[in-house]
């Protein structure tokens, strides 16, 4: 009973905390940064663990039924009917798999948006449980590096185009080839204040 009133408690605040851009308890995928100019950075990451899936819907409705499946992931639609928490677990008996952010979004080769949920480092393909939904697949996602633009507010897909026009403009002037396609990294819940969420967009380069 204590467990429950104190799990209660903390979604609470971090509901909360999330209207203002407070993520507590969310891990992140480690990286390591070299600011590059106009607010641009190399981001170093190494090889981790994703569960994602592919919707061929506009950006931000893909975006949405995207969220959804690998929402139902990690709440327990797979095959160990594992109890998921949104942030780290407080003391409980049951296995936990934390969310981490940001939530990916980019292009599919068909024209889809291939959405992910980046998993907790302490898990691999061999010990995370089987997705129940055929349309979510476990993938494992190599060492990259990215050139990122961090921005806040409107994440419409046209504030989007913008950021990432913006991004490619400053990796043209320093002689930059990006290698591969454009990503948008989201890492507030929708309903942050705008001017308090932390969105990105990324595009991958030669380390």
């Amino acid at each position: 009973m204590i467990n429950r009133i104190v799990s209660g408690m903390v979604q609470l605040a971090e509901g909360l905390g999330g209207i203002v851009g407070i993520r507590v308890g969310t891990e992140e995928p480690l990286y390591l940064s070299e600011p590059l100019a106009d607010g641009v950075e190399i981001r170093r990451y190494g090889p981790r663990i994703a569960a994602e899936t592919t919707v061929l819907e506009d950006d931000e409705q893909a975006r949405n039924t995207g969220f959804r499946r690998l929402a139902g992931y990690i709440f327990g639609g797979n095959s160990r009917q594992t109890s998921i928490a949104m942030t780290a677990p407080v003391a409980q008996s049951s296995e936990k798999i934390a969310m981490t952010a940001p939530v990916s979004q980019s292009r599919g080769a068909q024209g889809g948006s291939v959405i992910r949920f980046y998993m907790p480092a302490k898990w691999s393909l061999q010990t995370l449980p089987t997705p129940d939904d055929e349309k979510v697949k476990l993938v494992e996602v190599p060492a990259e590096t990215f050139a990122v633009l961090r921005f806040t507010g409107d994440r419409s897909p046209a504030a989007v185009d913008n950021r990432t026009a913006q991004l490619l403009k400053v990796l043209a002037d320093n002689a930059i080839t990006p290698h591969g396609e454009p990503l948008s990294w989201f890492y507030d819940p929708p309903w942050t204040i705008p001017w308090r969420r932390r969105n990105e967009v990324a595009v991958p380069v030669a380390d």
